[in-house]
């Protein structure tokens, strides 16, 4: 069994349990995904297996070489790949290019490692990107959203490196680890996680069997 899948991200939603329990969940639209590649430690070095994400395509969007790696197999196209190691009981499975992977693989109660790209906020200051309380707002401060020192004048004379300073905020590759599965929508490939997951409402999203 391939220890993950690929999906998208829907949003943010709540439920309710038999006691009128809220619990705040992230719906994933998680595959259809489809085996493209089965890595192996004789021929690749190491044991993996590739998914695609089943989604529309323009044909236009691919080229030929990927196009005939594709067809090769007898698979369709996908945009979005990604690799899975494989390692234990799912190295003595038999999992071969074109084997569908589905929502309906996981189980609610199970614990999944979701990674995605956070929200990419731009430049940003110091306040917003690493929550720094900033000066004073009144009383004529005029350093209400600085950093502050960021070195010594005489020894060492330069700012040491890994001073939180200004910069490029968001946009990093995140894994939020131990997400409860609370509900499977089979008919419909959407699994239903507790807590939140990182990136933007669309943004593709992949999901493993937590290790923890």
């Amino acid at each position: 069994m391939v220890p993950g899948i690929l999906g998208k991200k829907i949003g943010m939603t709540q439920i309710f349990d038999e006691d009128g329990v809220v619990t705040p969940v992230t719906a994933l639209q998680a595959g259809p995904c489809v085996v493209v590649q089965r890595k192996t430690e004789a021929k690749d070095g190491y044991e993996a297996v590739q998914v695609g994400l089943v989604e529309f395509l323009k044909e236009n969007r691919v080229n030929k070489p990927t196009k005939g790696r594709f067809e090769k197999v007898g698979v369709e196209p996908a945009r979005f790949l990604r690799e899975f190691k494989l390692s234990g009981a799912a190295l003595k499975e038999e999992i071969k290019p074109g084997d569908r992977v589905l929502a309906s693989q996981f189980k609610p109660a199970q614990k999944l490692d979701v990674t995605a790209k956070s929200k990419g906020r731009g430049f940003q200051g110091v306040v917003k990107r690493h929550g720094f309380a900033g000066g004073p707002d009144g009383h004529g401060s005029m350093s209400h959203r600085v950093p502050g020192s960021i070195g010594q004048c005489s020894y060492p004379s330069k700012v040491l490196k890994g001073t939180r300073m200004a910069g490029r905020y968001g946009g990093k590759r995140i894994t939020t680890v131990g997400l409860e599965i609370m509900q499977i929508l089979e008919e419909d490939n959407v699994i239903l996680v507790r807590g939140a997951v990182p990136g933007p409402n669309g943004g593709y999203v992949e999901m493993r069997r937590s290790r923890k």
